[in-house]
């Protein structure tokens, strides 16, 4: 279809995670209520983010008939904190979001669908002027060195705006933005005098609008169909993409001559994680209107190349898409909220802000004050500190401290006291991330998120200035309701404070890891690393015994220290520790010979004696070992255990197994020891099933039979773990279909097993790679493969839509 064409539709996605990494670590520790996915990101991911880059279409009887890349062909953008995470975690996923930039400059005239975000989601009108430009300069960096290119485009968070935000953007080459309709207060034709106001009912959202600016400078606006956009967040449209694309085409004036543009923005996550198969919806909808002759599939930068803006708008400043008060959703107890229990309120919302504003003047005081000592331009480097974030490696280290350190020759203590400013003004810039006041609690995730990082910059002020202004901090919110506990400072307490990590600290993980780790002389921990100038490990039986000399540094801000260490394992879960970062009373050598000998000869009582002898008082646990890595550890302990209690379930089983059957067989109800029996033994059997090796056919029958023989039914959260193991065998077999076709056999028998005893998994990614297998063979070659087809639910061959 030619570009003359008047009518347009352009979909928008806000693809966005609030940031859940440890403020310390900077990585996602578990989190139990994203089971049987490790956190939320990740389970969102593979809901979603992953399944949009590679949609199933589907034909008229609900079979795949090819993979889309829904990215390629909306506008969206992605939190650049979420993109950094998908880069780590799934590089596949965040490279194909990559290639959909680049396919649709191809298609759309030069101009990417990517659109910039400010970087970590605050709401811009609260913000004070510096970080407002910092957090546009951030959200513009990244974006480049993502997408290779410069934005057109800048995605506010909540779509929160005033006219000194716009300004700035604008300020920084960002041309265009997208707001809720709500957020329009008058328009007029270019040219004309006079305003007319408008409200959320009567403003055209067909058409692109120039927001005049002071200083003569303007930025234009895309207001988004606020109807169809609900529609798609709460009213099921996406129940079937062709019901999307209808209401998007029914939503343009048929009979008018204008250029018209149907556009709606709501969260990308809409796609597949707050609508099951959200994914394959739009893929479908996209489809719909490609395939429609009087209609275009269009991105904003492209629409306004073709059609610049004929009106004017001026906007209601502190407005929000998701606030019908503003921005109050962010600073007092409106009423806006997602729910809760009776007589739940929100206004704990205006003292918690109070609260991070006292932590950031703290900051900014100190910032101005120390920083004037090592860098040039101390918020002159804030503004260019992205560029370690974004890379720490020691060639970008080097350029950073070359633009910004004052001394050609920087020492190392200037170096870290530098970082260390900087880090401290990152973290004081994420405690004000939005999500901490939009939910109904503020004992709630999000919120103990922003607290975490408020206490991390607390922390790096106290290491810098040697003052700690944590028990102020604690008052303000013992001043902050909370609908749960008697205030804020409860929850803040009980589990923002113990996450709190020092170099000490990661010492003590350190030397109580180093009692199982295979190589742990030098350990890569999250942002720090350990390197042993000293180590010795023992073993006897199951006890063990760790001693060494080692050097812990923060690879953000370089700082170090080096501490001497024993650690004794006296089985399960038993770990004692000491460590001291003071001299030794004898030399390391003598110290550790001696309490090697006292191991060695199993005098406990004397070698205890003597750890507390030489190291000092200074004790840790294996509960001083960070979240993941003492749950890992526990885990391999535990599982000694099962497998011992495995034996015994299964020398249960068979033993009473005809038995069992004759009960059941005249209808005599099982004991609950046999039941449970029965239940434990079918599930350590399928999953050994399914993770073995080699997979084993007749095994896989054997378990049938009896799954059958049972009538077994799987609990809810044994059927969600099962399904996560079955749809990784799934898709390890058929990636060894792709290259041996006679494996047709096993991946047919496995298919057949899953639907047999009632394990569902989501086969997305192995239905995708089986489309594009058979899409590469020759018909010849296809002969076999139509039952694999119908149990993946792939269109019968050859392939059609």
């Amino acid at each position: 279809m030619s570009k003359t064409a008047k009518k347009f539709v352009c979909i928008h996605g806000h693809f966005y995670q609030p940031p859940r990494e440890n403020a310390w670590l900077e990585t996602i520790e578990s989190q139990p209520s994203a089971a049987p996915f490790h956190d939320w990101n990740e389970r969102i991911n593979f809901e979603c983010y992953a399944p949009n880059a590679v949609a199933r279409v589907l034909n008229d009887e609900q079979r795949i008939t090819s993979i889309a890349n829904n990215y390629a062909r909306i506008s969206f953008n992605f939190g650049p904190t979420l993109l950094s995470w998908l880069e780590a975690n799934d590089p596949t996923t965040y490279q194909r979001i990559l290639q959909a930039d680049l396919d649709s400059r191809e298609r759309f005239g030069g101009h990417g669908s990517a659109v910039a975000q400010v970087y970590n989601h605050l709401i811009m009108p609260l913000a004070n002027e510096r970080d407002r430009y910092t957090q546009i300069r951030w959200g513009i960096a990244d974006f480049e060195r993502r997408f290779n290119r410069r934005p057109e485009g800048m995605w506010l968070a909540e779509t929160a705006a005033d006219t000194a935000t716009l300004l700035a953007m604008k300020k920084q080459g960002i041309k265009y933005t997208i707001l809720a309709p709500r957020q329009g207060r008058s328009v007029r034709k270019a040219g004309e005098e006079h305003w007319h106001d408008i409200h959320e009912g009567n403003l055209n959202t067909r058409r692109a609008y120039r927001c005049p600016l002071p200083d003569g400078e303007h930025i234009d606006v895309f207001f988004y169909d606020g109807m169809v956009s609900r529609a798609v967040a709460f009213e099921g449209l996406l129940n079937d993409g062709r019901f999307l694309a209808d209401k998007l085409i029914n939503s343009l004036e048929h009979e008018s001559d204008e250029v018209q543009l149907a556009n709606i923005a709501t969260d990308g996550e809409s796609y597949g994680h707050h609508h099951k198969k959200g994914e394959m919806a739009l893929a479908s909808c996209l489809n719909h209107i490609d395939d429609h002759p009087d209609f275009e599939l269009t991105n904003y930068g492209e629409f306004l190349e073709l059609h610049p803006p004929q009106y004017e708008c001026r906007i209601h400043d502190n407005s929000s898409w998701s606030c019908v008060h503003g921005v109050e959703r962010w600073r007092s107890n409106c009423g806006c909220h997602t729910g809760g229990e009776a007589g739940w309120n929100q206004s704990w919302r205006g003292p918690l802000r109070e609260a991070l504003d006292f932590v950031r003047e703290k900051g900014i005081q100190l910032f101005e004050d120390r920083g004037a000592e090592v860098l040039n331009d101390p918020w002159a480097a804030r503004n260019d500190y992205i560029d370690l974030v974004l890379e720490r490696s020691p060639e970008n280290v080097s350029a950073f401290v070359a633009s910004h350190f004052q001394r050609e020759t920087v020492s190392d203590d200037d170096l870290t006291l530098g970082l260390r400013l900087l880090e401290m003004q990152r973290h004081a810039m994420l405690m004000y991330t939005s999500c901490g006041w939009f939910f109904n609690e503020v004992s709630g995730i999000e919120t103990l998120q922003i607290l975490q990082y408020a206490l991390r910059a607390l922390h790096l002020i106290e290491v810098i200035s040697g003052e700690d202004h944590t028990a102020a901090f604690e008052k303000l919110l013992e001043q902050t309701p909370s609908n749960k506990d008697a205030n804020a400072a409860v929850s803040y307490r009980h589990h923002v404070k113990p996450a709190k990590v020092g170099l000490k600290r990661v010492a003590m993980h350190f030397a109580a890891a180093s009692l199982f780790e295979e190589e742990p002389e030098e350990v890569e921990l999250f942002t720090y690393r350990g390197a042993s100038q000293e180590f010795e490990r023992l073993r006897a039986g199951s006890q063990r015994l760790a001693i060494g000399r080692t050097t812990i540094q923060n690879s953000l801000t370089f700082s170090e220290s080096t501490y001497s260490f024993v650690c004794l394992y006296l089985g399960q879960q038993n770990v004692i520790g000491y460590l001291t970062k003071e001299d030794l009373p004898l030399e390391y050598a003598a110290v550790e010979e001696e309490l090697s000998q006292r191991f060695r000869q199993s005098e406990l009582a004397y070698m205890l004696h003597g750890m507390r002898k030489y190291f000092g008082d200074d004790s840790f646990s294996i509960y001083h070992l960070f979240h993941d890595e003492k749950a890992a550890i526990l885990e391999m302990i535990t599982q000694q255990s099962l497998d011992r209690a495995a034996q015994s379930f299964s020398d249960v089983y068979y033993d009473n197994y005809q038995l069992m059957s004759s009960m059941r067989e005249n209808q005599l109800r099982l004991p609950r020891a046999y039941v449970s029996t029965i239940a434990f033994t079918m599930q350590r059997r399928v999953y050994e099933a399914l993770t073995a090796s080699v997979l084993d056919l007749r095994r896989l029958s054997r378990i049938e039979a009896d799954f059958l023989h049972w009538g077994h039914e799987w609990s809810p959260e044994t059927k969600d773990q099962l399904e996560l193991y079955a749809e990784e065998r799934v898709y390890e077999e058929i990636m060894l279909l792709t290259d041996n076709p006679f494996r047709d056999t096993v991946v047919l028998s496995l298919l057949s097993f899953l639907k047999a005893v009632g394990l569902e998994p989501n086969l997305w990614k192995s239905q995708n790679v089986f489309v594009r297998y058979l899409e590469g063979l020759e018909e010849t070659e296809i002969e076999g493969k139509d039952q694999i087809a119908e149990l993946l639910g792939v269109a019968k061959l050859p392939l059609s839509a």
